[in-house]
């Protein structure tokens, strides 16, 4: 029914795109909309603000996100909201050594085999020499924080991407890309590694296992999603060097993966980051890539469900969440790309908090940490106020 909403909405309708050979769904346009937006960090002309992510804790509201300073810098800054994602706390303190930690950090609520719930902070790189990723870990819900200490797994390109539990608990995997073991002329290969943790997350499985490696591509990002059943795990995954995002699944726990297939052209992009809604549909943010896509480099939302990804079907819509200015660069360059890497949260009403970085103004001002907030029942009736529109 919905798709047939969508095929009848006017081609020119404002805040529409329709769907094109370019881009085979349609494109929900608000990010013209500030009332949806919400400012965690802003940049200024000196600090550019990136790369957050965010997790939700059980009480449905109660909020934190970590970032870096600079692309790929020190991490250290972290706020907390206590409605949702509506409003932010001033910046919470931290342990010192956060600072000397660097790259993408994520944040995770892990429970142990016991069921104890911890909080963890994941950093791409140490200060040591091999800077190897490193965690500072939370027993009290994020009001306290361990310093900064050594994985014990060595270098990687990024902390864990995304951490799943598997074998109804009992373990987490944890997975990210590395550069390619031995390798010695391509500085920036890419690889997809997994580990495994049986403590909750304060000992992995060393060395990393390597369950992707495509010599003439550079997989990298991986982000876990379970199937409805709970039967199967799927891993989307970012491609750096044709920037067509890829897919393989396991029907083991992680144990085996099948072959990887091409994601649908809809999830084309960087660094996604999945969560269902309550009527078990799929939200998935995400830089987008795609090649050519009417929002190529801005951050974008793919809505479907998930018998559409592993059955290569196009999905239902796509919702563009915020514009990503141009950044233009001292030396006469820009950047027009550098936004996405987003934490994705749904609250227990179906509104949808989506955190990204993203050039946030047309002005001098470097990169800031933004959250946009929707509902698809909203989405939905959007769209059909749109085919009503037409039909007059």
């Amino acid at each position: 029914m919905l798709s047939a909403l969508l095929a009848s909405v006017p081609a020119r309708a404002q805040g529409y795109v329709p769907a094109s050979r370019e881009m085979p769904i349609p494109t929900l346009d608000l990010s013209g909309d500030a009332s949806r937006q919400v400012v965690v960090a802003r940049g200024t002309e000196e600090i550019y603000q990136g790369h957050p992510t965010t997790v939700l804790l059980p009480d449905g509201k109660t909020m934190y996100c970590v970032w870096t300073i600079g692309h790929g810098g020190p991490c250290g800054p972290l706020k907390r909201s206590d409605d949702g994602g509506k409003t932010w706390s001033d910046l919470l303190p931290v342990p010192e050594n956060w600072s000397k930690a660097s790259n993408c950090p994520t944040i995770y609520r892990l429970v142990d085999p016991k069921g104890v719930a911890r909080l963890f902070v994941f950093a791409g790189h140490g200060p040591d020499e091999g800077k190897t990723m490193h965690y500072s870990y939370s027993e009290d819900e994020g009001k306290t924080w361990s310093p900064m200490r050594p994985s014990g797994l060595g270098g990687t390109a990024m902390p864990f991407c995304d951490i799943k539990p598997i074998d109804g608990g009992k373990r987490l995997l944890g997975v990210t890309n590395i550069r390619r073991p031995g390798e010695t002329k391509d500085k920036t290969s890419n690889v997809i590694a997994q580990s495994i943790s049986e403590d909750g997350g304060f000992t992995w499985s060393a060395p990393w296992r390597v369950v992707l490696d495509i010599p003439d591509r550079k997989p990298c990002e991986p982000e876990l999603v379970r199937s409805p059943d709970g039967k199967q795990l799927l891993c989307l995954i970012r491609e750096n060097v044709k920037h067509e995002s890829l897919y393989m699944t396991s029907d083991d726990e992680g144990r085996t993966w099948s072959k990887p297939k091409f994601l649908p052209r809809g999830l084309w992009g960087d660094r996604h980051k999945a969560k269902y809604t309550p009527d078990g549909r799929l939200v998935v943010c995400f830089r987008d890539t795609g090649r050519p896509s009417p929002t190529r480099n801005h951050f974008v939302a793919w809505v479907g469900r998930y018998d559409d990804i592993v059955n290569g079907k196009k999905g239902l819509y796509r919702i563009k969440l915020i514009n990503n200015h141009r950044w233009n660069m001292p030396n006469g360059r820009f950047r027009d790309w550098d936004c996405g890497y987003s934490g994705v949260e749904v609250l227990p009403d179906g509104t949808v908090v989506a955190t990204t970085y993203t050039k946030y103004t047309d002005g001098p001002e470097l990169n800031s940490v933004v959250s946009v907030r929707f509902n698809l029942q909203e989405t939905d009736q959007m769209l059909l106020k749109l085919a009503k529109k037409k039909q007059k």
